[in-house]
Parts: C-alpha cells; structure tokens; sequence
C-alpha cells in the first residue's frame, strides 16, 4: 500500500518494490527545496529583465533592454578602431611597401590568413594545399604568375569569370572537336608525360612534332608553360588535374577549366593587399 509503513521503527515507504528493493517515502531536504524555489524565482526574474519569448514577429525585448547582437557589434566596432590605423597604412601602400615594413607586414600576414580562412580555403583547402582542379598555393608554382602584382590581380579580377578583366585562356579540346586523331592524341599525351617524369615511351610516335605544332604556341617549345596565358608547365610534377595517363589524356581530349570569382566588388582594397601578401608568403612567390 502506497504510503504504508514497514516493520516497526522503518520509514514508510511508497509501496515501489522491484526486485526486493523498496522505496522509502523520505521528504527532500530543505536546503534542496529552498534552491529549487530559488531557481523558479530566478527563471521568473529572467523572463522579465532579459529576452527571453519569441513572438509572432521578433521576441519580448525584457526590462533591461540587453541585445547579444548589440554587444557583439560593440565588440566589431571596437576592433575595427583598433586597426584602424593599419588599415589606413595599408591602403595607402603599395605591396612592397608593406612587405618591407615588418610591422605592416605582420598585420597584413594576419589579416590575410584571417581573410583567406573566410573567402579562400572553401576551393583551395584550410592550409591552401589545394585539391583536383583547385591549385596549391603552397608551392612556387603559379599559373598566371606568383609576383605580389599579379597575385593581386588574379585576386581581384579572378579567372574566367563574367568580368571583362578576368584572367582568361582556353585549351581546345582536341578530342571532342576532333581537331587530333585518336592515335595522335595518344603520342602527345605520352609526349607531356615523358616532359615531367621521363619515363613514358616515345619512340616512334610523333608526340613531340604535334606537341609543337599544336600546343607549344601556350606552352612554350619546352613545354615550360606561359605566365601571361595561364598555361601551365608541364615539365614538373605538378599537375592540376592528375598525373595519370587517364586524367592527361582526358585534359586533352575535353580539358576543363576552373573559374575562379574576382574578389575586387566585394572585398576592400586593403583586405585584397592583405590577401596578396599572405598567398604570396605561403608559395615563396617570385
């Protein structure tokens, strides 16, 4: 029976029983009931001096008027005037200016990495090492060249874009245009891959002839690639797209291209500096 006690001299209990274990019916302790009552009160308290109920349209704005948003801008605005002054330095300067100045060049290093960590590191990784289709800026290879001048360029007009500024080249799709046989496609491919790891045979094809006629024009007759139309050199072991046979010959056949956004309509200036300085350190730049 619930509330019934036990033998004489025990606590009742509750009549729970499970397993020969029962439930004694004790009261709470007070000091704990006194806390719970406190935290009601507190929680009514709370309602009424902070936010604290969604409405229909917004929420109750509470006695103190107290904003996490409002406290938060505070905290923007108060950094910002904080940098102010940096900022002010590196809108005026001009990129060398700024790498030669240690103390403009540690802001601009920590801004840049602090921008690229929000616009950049979605397409070239959290440590700028790239992926397929997207280049590492780690190394001292650079497509449309790897100078202060022209990775701030390439930052700010970006490439292949809808900008009539825009890094832009295209590689005609030998394959899908039919613009090589088969066979001719083989030899070159075999050809670009004896450029970097000299190791593909190219005895008897004519890999070199048509790689002169047909892609030494962007390439360079060395295959060492041209800055200036974002050609790449083939004589390393860098590859943008694989190094396989399979991924080359299908560059050649219907080469992609990657877009890349120009960041100068919705970046400042000074950030794109900062930017160029921090993309420029990590690769070595030239």
């Amino acid at each position: 029976m619930v509330g019934s006690s036990g033998r004489s001299g025990e606590p009742p209990t509750t009549g729970h029983e499970w397993d020969g274990l029962t439930e004694f019916d004790n009261p709470l302790p007070r000091w704990w009931l006194w806390i719970f009552y406190a935290t009601v009160l507190w929680s009514v308290a709370y309602w009424v001096a902070m936010p604290a109920w969604p409405l229909v349209e917004g929420y109750t704005r509470g006695l103190l008027g107290y904003s996490q948003r409002a406290v938060v801008a505070g905290q923007i605005a108060d950094r910002h005037a904080m940098q102010a002054q940096y900022v002010e330095r590196i809108a005026a300067a001009s990129l060398e200016e700024i790498q030669a100045d240690p103390e403009l060049l540690s802001f601009a290093l920590a801004g840049g990495q602090s921008a690229f960590a929000v616009n950049c590191s979605q397409c070239h990784g959290s440590g700028a090492q790239g992926a397929v289709g997207y280049p590492n800026l780690n190394d001292d290879d650079w497509l449309w060249g790897g100078s202060l001048e022209a990775i701030a360029y390439t930052i700010r007009h970006g490439v292949r874009n809808d900008s009539d500024e825009s890094r832009y080249s295209e590689m005609p799709a030998y394959g899908r245009d039919e613009l090589l046989e088969p066979q001719q496609i083989d030899d070159v491919v075999r050809y670009v891959m004896s450029l970097s790891t000299g190791t593909a045979d190219t005895a008897g094809s004519d890999g070199a002839a048509i790689f002169a006629e047909q892609c030494g024009f962007c390439h360079g007759a060395d295959g060492r690639g041209l800055a200036d139309l974002g050609a790449p050199d083939l004589t390393d072991a860098i590859w943008l797209y694989g190094d396989d046979y399979g991924s080359v010959r299908a560059q050649v056949e219907n080469p992609r291209s990657g877009v890349m956004p120009g960041w100068g309509d919705r970046l400042p200036s000074e950030t794109i500096k900062q930017l160029a300085i921090y993309v420029h350190a990590l690769g070595g730049g030239t």
